[in-house]
């Protein structure tokens, strides 16, 4: 009976594919938690239950802020910090045990190697889990959905964020569950699904507050598919009133959470501003130099098409796949389903926020990160339903269509594998002798080269601001996956090492093999019913 369950799970495309997202966050880890702002908010989640502070004495001005009794908080808020708190608890303990007394707090430690580990698999299991759900609700078939699910997983930012672990991934999970299920509400009427989705939404506003910006365009959505299917008049004005009154008590629900948070941290006076502007504040006291509009100073064309065209942080440089809507839209339109066409057009305007909204922000471009990180989750939402409406308009594109569009997902995936390669900050680090304009991801291309056949320094590749912090140079110089980090580092047993390399080469081997098995699985579909089905 076990083999039989074993070989019907091997035969259930949805089983591989949480399988196939599964091995994909194993493999890619490096055990580090990928940006100093994760490590901030892992150490406020470490606060939660340790008595520890959130911000040490010795992190403040480059990092902290004064709050109530002049005691440090730091800059971001609950939301992350939340989603760590199981597995730092776990992995903490875990630290403790006599097998790790001469190696805990050795870079990457063992508490971060288990939150890294744990979570960043857990959020990519959900999202493929999600987002298949999503995508069948649109009637996409099997194969379509799959698929689509694979690219977003291996051919958009969401890779490289599933190995340096910011909040992108979180953000989009959630706001992908509230498009599901609030669209579940829609075709259904159930409540729950309504109050499941408005939550995910919610839940979302603790982790980013911008990401207002998605609970906003959830209720677009619905209300530009049931425009496309032509609802008008008093039938459209009950279904608002039925998704205000369950909706909007559930955002203000985790707005007052919010609020509370800030207030506890920062006192009353706080309640109708957000950290940013405390920082600001604060900032430009001890640095009156600055201007008054700090940190939203840059000027708003700058941050607004830096974005759209820069070579270091341009979306359609980074997501590609970002094209392949866009062309779509433009030669399938009128093919299109209603749903589809609602949540292209939302997207639209989702994406313009977001940009519009950061493109004042004094790092408008994310700083450290792989493309723009902030708009990469609304960049990696426009762009979810390209190749599952590649795939099912096929018979009915052009032929060079259908080549454009496979040539985009090749190139695409190539550039989200090379953003693995080395930690986010190597480029950053050569374009202080390289100079701007840079085109980070030939870069990238021209590092993995030089460093597998041993010419970094050949090739001018090197420089002095690379060696300055020995941390970031050990970490730049080294394949960014667990078993180089250990062997470069070099403090962990070479045992250990060795089984590292073991396991990671299974991980790999295992997600071949589970990629060929889905490929076959869907051939066997595809046998018995039309493609795509």
């Amino acid at each position: 009976m076990t083999v039989l369950n074993l070989r019907h799970w091997f035969r259930d495309p949805l089983f591989l594919l949480a399988l196939a997202a599964g091995l994909i966050a194993f493999v890619v880890q490096s055990g580090e938690l990928g940006s100093a702002d994760t490590t901030h908010r892992l150490q406020t989640a470490h606060s939660f239950w340790t008595g520890e502070p959130e911000v040490f004495p010795n992190e403040f001005p480059e990092f902290g802020v004064h709050g109530r009794g002049g005691k440090l908080q730091s800059w971001y808020s609950i939301g992350q910090s939340l989603l760590l708190l199981p597995s730092d608890v776990i992995g903490a303990y875990v630290a403790r045990l006599p097998i790790f007394a001469n190696y805990d707090d050795t870079d990457p430690s063992v508490r971060d190697i288990i939150v890294t580990y744990s979570v960043n698999i857990l959020v990519t299991v959900l999202t493929a889990l999600v987002c298949f759900r999503f995508l069948r609700q649109f009637n996409f078939g099997i194969t379509q959905s799959v698929v689509g699910v694979l690219a977003l997983l291996l051919a958009t930012t969401h890779l490289h964020y599933t190995q340096n672990m910011m909040e992108n991934n979180y953000i989009f999970l959630l706001s992908l569950t509230g498009f599901s299920y609030q669209y579940e509400w829609l075709r259904t009427g159930s409540r729950r699904a309504l109050l499941i989705g408005s939550g995910a939404f919610g839940l979302n506003l603790l982790t980013r507050l911008p990401t207002g910006l998605d609970l906003l365009s959830g209720g677009l959505f619905l209300l530009l598919v049931l425009w496309f299917e032509g609802v008008r008049g008093r039938l459209l004005w009950e279904r608002f009133c039925s998704y205000i009154a369950t909706a909007l008590p559930v955002y203000l629900f985790f707005g007052l959470l919010d609020r509370l948070y800030q207030v506890y941290r920062f006192g009353f006076k706080s309640v109708f501003v957000t950290y940013i502007t405390i920082i600001g504040r604060e900032t430009r006291m001890r640095n009156p130099s600055l201007p008054p509009n700090y940190p939203f100073e840059t000027p708003w064309h700058v941050g607004f098409f830096g974005a759209l065209f820069t070579p270091e942080k341009s979306i359609f440089l980074f997501d590609p796949l970002i094209l392949l809507m866009i062309m779509l839209c433009f030669v399938a339109w009128k093919r299109f389903s209603p749903d589809v066409k609602a949540y292209a057009v939302m997207s639209c305007p989702l994406l313009l926020a977001y940009m519009s909204f950061y493109a004042r922000y004094t790092v408008w471009s994310g700083d450290f990160a792989w493309g723009d990180r902030y708009v990469s989750t609304a960049v990696e939402l426009a762009s979810l339903l390209a190749v599952p409406l590649l795939l099912r308009h096929r018979q009915q594109l052009a032929k060079p269509v259908w080549f454009i569009g496979l040539a985009l997902m090749a190139i695409s995936t190539l550039i989200q594998v090379m953003s693995l390669a080395f930690w986010l900050p190597l480029e950053i680090y050569q374009m202080e002798t390289l100079g701007h304009p840079t085109f980070v991801i030939l870069l990238r291309m021209k590092n993995i080269v030089a460093f597998a056949l041993g010419k970094m320094d050949a090739w001018g590749l090197n420089n002095h601001a690379m060696t300055e912090d020995p941390w970031d140079f050990a970490h730049i110089t080294e394949w960014n996956f667990l078993p180089f980090v250990l062997r470069r580092v070099g403090v962990a047993p070479a045992w250990v090492v060795h089984i590292a390399f073991v396991v990671w080469s299974a991980g790999l081997a295992a997600l071949v093999a589970t990629l060929w098995q889905i490929r076959r699985v869907l051939g066997l579909l595809g046998q018995g019913t039309s493609l795509g089905s």
